[in-house]
C-alpha cells in the first residue's frame, strides 16, 4: 500500500507540473493516458488548497464502542432465545445508542455467536441415566454377528404443518450439543403421517405409512403380523426384535403376540432414541 501511495503522489505531481508549464489538460490527458475529468478535478483542487496528495478515508464511524459490544455479547449469551430485533431494542434502551438488526448480527458474528436452531432432546432423570449406562455396558462387547440378529424398529411422525414457530438461539460453532443450547421436549403435536420402519444388518423392512394414531391393535395386526413375523421366520431363534417403550408397544395383546410367534424382544432403556441407529434414517427422510 505504501508503494502504491508513493506512485499516486508522484503521478499527481507530474500532472500538476505539466499544467503549471502551460500544457493543456487535453495534452496531459493524452500523454499520460488519464481521463481529462480526473485531471480537471485535480487541477481545481490544487488551485483551491494547494494540495494534491491522495486523501484516505477512514470509512463510516463505528456506532458502538468496545464496551457496548461486550454488553451486547453478554446480553445475547444470557438470553439466547432473544431475536436480533429484541437485542437491538434492549441495547438501545440500556445504552441510548440505536443499532439495527444487521449491526447486531455483525457484532455477534465477530465474537462467534450465530443464530441457530437449538437441539431438541428428551429430559433424563438419574434413573434413566443409570439404566442407559447399564445397557451400554451390557452390550459393549457384542460382536458383529450378534448385532446382525437384531432388528431395530421405530416409528416417526412427519408433520404436515409448517414449522413457523421454530426458535433460534445464539450459539458459537462447536457448541451444538451443550446443555444450554438444547430444548427438552417429550411430545410433538400437529397433524401428520406416521411412518414405521425396521432395519437389520444387510436388510430392511418396507416403510409402512399410517394416517392414524398407533394403537396396540394396529401395532399387532399391521406391524408385527405383516413385517416382524416374516423376519423371525427367516432368521430363526437367534432373531432379536428391538422397539422402544411406547405404550402401544407394551400393550398386553402385543406381548401375547410376541410370545405366540416366539419373538424375543430386546430390553430397551427408556428415553433412549439416540441409541437406536434407525433414528438416522428419520433424519435423512425428514
Amino acid at each position: 500500500m505504501a508503494q502504491r501511495k508513493h506512485l499516486d503522489d508522484f503521478l499527481r505531481g507530474r500532472i500538476i507540473g505539466r499544467l503549471e508549464c502551460g500544457r493543456t489538460q487535453l495534452e496531459v490527458s493524452e500523454e499520460l493516458g488519464i481521463a481529462q475529468s480526473v485531471i480537471s478535478r485535480l487541477w481545481k483542487r490544487f488551485q483551491d488548497d494547494g494540495n494534491v496528495s491522495r486523501c484516505y478515508s477512514t470509512g463510516r464511524p463505528r456506532v458502538t464502542t468496545p464496551n457496548e459490544d461486550r454488553y451486547l455479547a453478554v446480553t445475547a449469551e444470557r438470553n439466547r432465545r432473544s431475536t436480533a430485533s429484541d437485542l437491538s431494542r434492549q441495547f438501545s434502551s440500556a445504552t441510548g445508542t440505536t443499532v439495527s438488526r444487521q449491526t447486531v448480527y455483525r457484532r455477534l458474528g465477530h465474537i462467534g455467536l450465530y443464530a441457530r436452531r437449538p437441539v431438541r432432546c428428551v429430559p433424563l432423570t438419574a434413573t434413566h441415566c443409570r439404566l442407559r449406562l447399564a445397557w451400554n455396558r451390557e452390550h459393549a462387547l457384542w460382536t458383529p454377528q450378534q448385532w446382525s440378529c437384531v432388528m431395530f424398529s421405530d416409528e416417526s411422525r412427519f408433520s404436515l404443518q409448517s414449522d413457523s414457530r421454530r426458535t433460534f438461539i445464539w450459539r458459537a460453532p462447536g457448541t451444538r450439543y451443550h446443555q444450554k443450547n438444547t430444548i427438552e421436549r417429550h411430545r410433538y403435536g400437529g397433524a401428520g403421517w406416521l411412518v414405521w420402519g425396521g432395519i437389520i444388518l444387510g436388510s430392511r423392512t418396507d416403510l409402512h405409512v399410517l394416517s392414524v394414531t398407533m394403537t396396540g391393535h394396529i401395532y399387532r395386526d399391521v406391524i408385527l403380523e405383516q413385517h416382524v413375523r416374516l423376519f423371525r421366520g427367516a432368521m430363526g431363534a437367534e432373531f432379536l426384535f428391538m422397539d422402544d417403550n411406547a405404550r402401544p408397544h407394551r400393550a398386553n395383546i402385543v406381548d401375547e403376540c410376541l410370545q405366540s410367534e416366539d419373538i424375543t424382544r430386546m430390553d430397551w432403556p427408556a428415553y433412549s432414541p439416540d441409541l437406536n441407529p434407525i433414528e438416522h434414517v428419520w433424519d435423512m427422510l425428514g
